[in-house]
């Protein structure tokens, strides 16, 4: 309301006054009342047509009001009169930033800064001292951006959510302003407020119109507070499903744009329906008889994003990230810390990579090294081209096309299949059972007693069956766990079923093809590094304990051979032959006629195992108690060897400085090419120096003591057996 203030003479008893030449007549206790609003800085002179006119009283009323604010909404005043396009935009509120946003750095990127300071320093000192370093300037340039592109291109999930929420990243609005033609801000949802964190408009790009509707973050403080930290009420989603049946009446495509943690989720915005207001706008998407395109430009968190998310095409930004629950949340609630944050990134799996491996996104739009904040304009023009693309797919499309197209791409991702039945009560990658846990987890301890009873060659065969019969039931039921988890359950038990009712030899070879290409998929998804590590390592255990067992089986045929083969007097011999090597092993002298003895049984023998067409490879000795644990020392002893070894060979070649040169390269993430031409250089210069042959010979001695403790190693059969000679 106006200030007035008024300076009051003497005066009669006045009740009304004119003011002008007679055409407006005014109370003057209107002034008194704050009735007259729009006075701007008059002093008014006595009142003339006053009914005591020729009375010395006078009265003087002066009035003041206070400049306002003058603003350009809607319309600026100096509008350029031949502008064909782009003014419409000054019907929204969002102008440029006056300051410009102060720079952040993500903590991933402090190498880069730090290399950054050196090139600064380094022309700064070419500035002073007016020397040419121009060469050491172009080579730390060259270095910085191979640096750029090896961070930025191997980025982990959480380095990915760093950049996704970082401060200066464009905002929807950014996106909007810069990829259209005209826009013209629309509000209000009819029913409440104009919820700012969700904003709608139209906007033409090539002179088409497009429904505009995205979440918008704030570019500083002030602003973020004013948006909510772009986190919806049920208002805001309102209001877009409002939009969204404007666009069907009109036939605008819509282009939906997500870059929000989540819907506000505090007890006001909840009594207002907030999830009753997500579901429905999702119903209502499914019916829209346009083209939607839904593309994430920053983090789209749960049902804050999934709410205006459902569309004919999915897109992401590079750079961009999609949770059901934030990492850190996710975190705290399984490992009770915000510090797993990371890993729970991982495991979530919230990449734009992801969800496109996943068949989730249906295209990545690349962004900037360094993020889209690095070139905001650029990054919108990539986000032009693929709206354009899609809607030269979608606009051949019927309504009804765009309905069946939509609804497609869901089942898709569910791996729903047309015209398949579905299992009401199956149970679909449910978590397993808890109940037979720990038995499947004491298969690692069977497999080592199992592999120390076949090695020590104790207990019967029908022992060692039983326990590879338990430990391959353990596995089966580890590998159809495995298969259920993949989705293959049901493929599998129809090829089971197949084969019991197959009967025809034609159609076992249709089969044979099926259990092909099953077992071709199974191992593929088995062979993703990190996935199954359980399995895995059982398969592998298994495999060498049926290793060791067709070793035992071989050897204790060949030695049934030998026993067959080998006359009585030979065995007395090799008794003989025994005695002498236990006295020998005493410590005990052995007569000369003894070890003529055991020259001639050890002839004897060979002329017997080569009529058997047996071959003698070599003899070792039985290795027990303290033997053998000298045995399982000679290993790290002959490490230790071979690490001195190198390091004489290091200093004779003089590679220390060539090592410490290395180790600073790989620190500073230098380029991969010069890392592997220095490792070459040094493996080279070190294997011309060292001593081979008496490695060599140390390792031949302890694979010697490692062959297993029989007397006699035997090779094998000689001939066409096994072709070796």
């Amino acid at each position: 309301m106006a200030t007035i203030s008024l300076a009051a003479g003497h005066c009669a008893n006045m009740s009304k006054a004119c003011f002008g030449n007679g055409k407006k007549v005014l109370l003057a206790n209107d002034f008194l009342e704050g009735k007259i609003m729009n006075i701007n800085m008059c002093v008014l002179r006595p009142l003339e047509c006053s009914n005591y006119k020729n009375s010395r009283k006078k009265l003087n009323i002066i009035a003041k009001l206070k400049k306002g604010k003058k603003h350009d909404y809607p319309w600026p005043d100096d509008i350029d009169p031949n502008l064909s396009s782009g003014h419409l935009r000054y019907l929204s509120h969002f102008k440029p930033l006056e300051d410009k946003p102060k720079l952040v750095t993500l903590s991933f990127e402090k190498p880069l800064v730090d290399l950054k300071q050196k090139i600064i320093e380094v022309r700064q000192m070419a500035d002073e001292t007016g020397l040419d370093y121009s060469d050491q300037i172009s080579a730390l340039e060259l270095k910085y951006q191979q640096a750029i592109k090896d961070l930025y291109t191997h980025l982990t999930p959480i380095q990915r959510l760093d950049l996704a929420r970082h401060p200066n990243r464009p905002t929807v609005l950014d996106h909007i302003l810069n990829i259209t033609e005209k826009w013209v801000e629309l509000h209000g949802d009819r029913a409440g407020y104009d919820d700012p964190a969700i904003v709608t408009g139209i906007g033409s790009i090539d002179g088409r119109s497009y429904l505009f509707i995205g979440h918008q973050k704030g570019r500083n403080t002030k602003e973020n507070i004013y948006r909510n930290f772009a986190m919806p009420t049920p208002h805001g989603y309102r209001k877009a499903l409002r939009m969204m049946k404007y666009a069907d009446h009109h036939g605008f495509p819509i282009i939906t744009l997500i870059d929000s943690p989540g819907a506000y989720a505090d007890l006001k915005s909840e009594e207002l329906g907030q999830g009753e207001a997500i579901a429905r706008n999702v119903w209502s998407m499914f019916g829209l008889r346009v083209p939607i395109i839904t593309i994430v430009t920053g983090e789209g968190g749960s049902g804050g994003a999934v709410a205006i998310g459902f569309c004919n095409k999915f897109f992401m930004l590079e750079n961009s990230v999609c949770y059901v629950a934030s990492p850190e949340a996710c975190s705290a609630i399984l490992w009770n810390s915000s510090e797993a944050a990371p890993k729970a990134a991982e495991k979530l799996r919230i990449t734009a990579q992801e969800h496109l491996r996943l068949k989730i996104a249906d295209a990545i739009i690349p962004e900037p090294l360094g993020g889209a904040h690095s070139d905001p304009l650029w990054t919108s023009q990539q986000i032009k081209t693929a709206i354009l693309q899609a809607m030269e797919e979608l606009g051949r499309m019927s309504k009804e096309e765009l309905l069946q197209h939509r609804m497609l791409k869901y089942r898709h991702i569910g791996s729903f299949q047309e015209c398949i039945a579905i299992d009401p009560k199956k149970k679909w990658k449910m978590k397993p059972s808890d109940i037979n846990m720990a038995e499947s987890a004491d298969i690692e301890t069977e497999v080592e007693n199992f592999k120390k009873m076949i090695l020590e060659a104790k207990g019967s065969n029908e022992q060692t069956n039983q326990a590879l019969e338990k430990i391959q039931e353990d596995v089966d039921k580890e590998i159809t766990k495995a298969f259920i988890s993949m989705g293959l359950q049901g493929e599998l038990e129809s090829l089971k079923l197949d084969l019991a009712n197959s009967s025809n030899p034609l159609l076992s070879l249709t089969l044979r093809d099926k259990a092909d290409r099953l077992m071709q998929e199974f191992k593929l998804k088995l062979s993703k590094p990190g996935e199954y590590m359980g399995l895995k390592e059982k398969l592998a255990k298994f495999e060498m304990l049926n290793r060791l067992i067709k070793i035992k089986k071989k050897g204790d045929r060949i030695k049934a051979e030998i026993n067959k083969k080998v006359p009585i007097k030979v065995k007395e011999k090799l008794l003989l032959l025994k005695s002498a090597e236990e006295k020998l092993l005493q410590g005990n002298e052995i007569d000369k006629e003894i070890v003529v003895d055991v020259q001639n049984t050890k002839k004897e023998l060979e002329k017997v195992l080569k009529s058997s067409d047996l071959k003698i490879v070599g003899t070792t000795k039985r290795v027990e108690g303290s033997s053998r644990y000298d045995l399982n020392k000679k290993p790290s002893v002959l490490n230790n060897d071979m690490i001195a070894e190198i390091e004489r060979a290091i200093d004779k070649a003089g590679l220390r400085e060539k090592i410490e040169e290395l180790k600073a390269d790989i620190s500073e993430n230098s380029s991969l090419e010069k890392v592997t031409r220095l490792q070459d250089e040094i493996k080279a210069k070190i294997a011309a120096v060292m001593k081979a042959e008496f490695l060599k010979g140390k390792i031949e001695n302890l694979k010697d003591d490692l062959v297993s403790p029989t007397e006699v190693v035997l090779l094998g059969k000689l001939g066409a057996e096994n072709g070796r000679t």
